[in-house]
């Protein structure tokens, strides 16, 4: 009998043995796959930052712009980048802001749906406008006469895998309790940028639709490759030459770079 019970609790302690086990490399699986997805988000945000909001792309930022407003401005240096920079504000920068005809848009991109972004927005929009008073000196906040500020734009991209209307508006109101009373409301414009989606949005801003070409053949990529930085090389590589963001890429190298240090 002894020799049974012997028997058994070794069965047992094994058993128990394959269960942590198990539980171990599920636990590294999902701390694997959380940092995956961080370093997935991350580089869409990036490069989406390094195309629409770099003072030496301009002409793309306009590019957008026209698109979204159905306009055809054409001095980009009527731009005035307003995107949030100040270390102060390191933990609370939002993606791309700019004036341009008196409009204060406010672009971001999102890698997952974020019904929350009106908020955050709302952030975003006080920093910056405080930003504007502080440097505008016709301005005058204490006035007794109506001071003219540019209108706000609040634009969200969205390149996640779930799917998605190709225009949603998302609104701060949705956050607060039904029978609340709200002096504040925010309005956000959602987009969705993934293939097939907004072709003709795509189709009038030639570096969005390059950008949206590349997010989504970089997650073609990532189901037969290992890493994030043998992806980017590969879709960086089959860009069409004549591809406008493509000799920008290569040619200043940081992006790359930046995906590299991850």
């Amino acid at each position: 009998m002894s020799d049974i019970k012997d028997n058994q609790d070794k069965v047992e302690s094994k058993q128990e043995d394959k269960t942590k086990v198990k539980k171990k490399r599920k636990k590294r699986r999902k701390k694997k796959n959380k940092k995956q997805d961080k370093t997935n988000r991350e580089y869409k945000d990036r490069l989406f930052k390094f195309i629409f909001g770099n003072p030496e792309n301009k002409e793309w930022t306009l590019s957008l712009y026209n698109a979204i407003n159905n306009t055809s401005y054409s001095n980009a240096d009527d731009i005035q980048i307003t995107t949030i920079q100040d270390a102060v504000y390191m933990k609370m920068k939002n993606d791309v802001s700019f004036l341009v005809n008196n409009i204060m848009n406010f672009y971001e991109q999102q890698s997952t749906f974020n019904p929350n972004m009106p908020m955050r927005f709302l952030i975003y929009s006080g920093m910056i406008y405080s930003k504007y008073i502080e440097n505008t000196k016709e301005y005058h906040e204490f006035s007794s006469v109506q001071q003219k500020a540019p209108a706000p734009q609040c634009i969200c991209f969205y390149n996640g895998t779930s799917d998605k209307d190709d225009r949603m508006i998302l609104k701060l109101s949705d956050a607060f309790e039904p029978d609340s009373r709200s002096d504040i409301e925010v309005y956000v414009t959602m987009i969705n940028i993934n293939h097939g989606h907004n072709k003709n949005l795509l189709e009038t801003c030639k570096p969005l639709e390059e950008y949206s070409w590349f997010v989504d053949r970089v997650r073609v990529l990532q189901k037969e490759k290992t890493t994030l930085e043998e992806c980017v090389d590969i879709a960086l590589s089959e860009l069409p030459d004549d591809s406008l963001i493509k000799p920008f890429l290569l040619l200043s190298n940081r992006f790359c770079w930046q995906i590299k240090q991850r």
